[in-house]
Parts: C-alpha cells; sequence; structure tokens
C-alpha cells in the first residue's frame, strides 16, 4: 500500500462556524520508517497551513511520531501493513486516530509501564519513554482492539492562539 492523501483542510479556523471538528489531515499508508517520516512532514505541512502555531505543531509531531513508531515497531513487527490516521481540529485541541490491522497491544490497553531507571544520568536509557510521552501530553486516551483492527484515539490540547 503506498501513501494515499485524503482531503486535508487548509485555512485559519479552528471549526466550522457551527463549532464542530473538523478533519484537518487524514491519510493512509503502509507502516515503515520512511513512510512515518514522509508522513509526519506532511501533517506538520498541513497543520501549519491550518494555523496550528509551533508549540503545538512540535508536539502534536512528537507525540504522532512516539505512536506511528510504536506501529511500525510492534503491531507490524513481522513486515509492514495498512495504517490510517486522521486529525480533527477542535475548538481547544486536534483529535487524533490511528488506526491499523497489526498486533494487538500485549496488555489489550494503551502502556503505562514505568519509568526506565535513569541514574546515573550518563547511563540513561535510549528509549522507554514513548508512552510516557503520549500520556503526559495527550488526553482522552484509547485503545481498542475491534476483531483484527487496533485503534488509538487521543486529544491534543491546544495552547497557541487557535
Amino acid at each position: 500500500m503506498t501513501s494515499t492523501r485524503r482531503r486535508t483542510g487548509s485555512g485559519g479556523g479552528v471549526s466550522d462556524s457551527r463549532g464542530t471538528a473538523r478533519e484537518v489531515f487524514a491519510r493512509r499508508f503502509t507502516a515503515s520508517d520512511m513512510a512515518t517520516r514522509d508522513v509526519l512532514q506532511d501533517l506538520v505541512s498541513g497543520l501549519s497551513n491550518a494555523g496550528i502555531n509551533g508549540d503545538d505543531l512540535a508536539t502534536v509531531e512528537l507525540i504522532l511520531a512516539e505512536a506511528l513508531n510504536n506501529v511500525t515497531e510492534h503491531a507490524y513487527a513481522d513486515g509492514p501493513g495498512p495504517v490510517e490516521l486522521s486529525v480533527q481540529m477542535q475548538r481547544r485541541a486536534l483529535a487524533c486516530q490511528i488506526v491499523d490491522r497489526g498486533r494487538p497491544m500485549p496488555s489489550g490497553d494503551a502502556p503505562d509501564p514505568p519509568l526506565p531507571p535513569i541514574e546515573p544520568m550518563v547511563n540513561m536509557p535510549e528509549g522507554g519513554f514513548g508512552w510516557h510521552i503520549i500520556r503526559c501530553l495527550t488526553t482522552d486516551l484509547t485503545y481498542r482492539r475491534v476483531g483484527k483492527r487496533n485503534t488509538l484515539s487521543l486529544r491534543v490540547p491546544l495552547t497557541g492562539g487557535c
């Protein structure tokens, strides 16, 4: 599956005239490191065009990079598969959803592991912080597996001028 572009919004508003959420980014692609990089680059461009500021833009990019890399590394550990990413702009948040058909989360829920030990700082681990980053920077984090579909949904609060 190659990357497929779907409708992406542009313009400066957060929601339509009725105050409802609107989709500002959507992409279907095959999970891989390169595809994730390409999608994130397009996401940043699309959200920037939709009026998301620098700090909020960096936050959502970090969160979705962590989540999408987890899909590639864990859900599709045996080989690439399809991923769908959608982002809706709400009044003071971005609602994000990632859908894949890879392996389910081992615990049946989004991980909440203990922080890895970080002392002494010289021996600080390279990984193990992704889910802490995601959980600290999001609200309404939910995971569900229905049939062979994993769905991770989350909201990223916006701090900027939206």
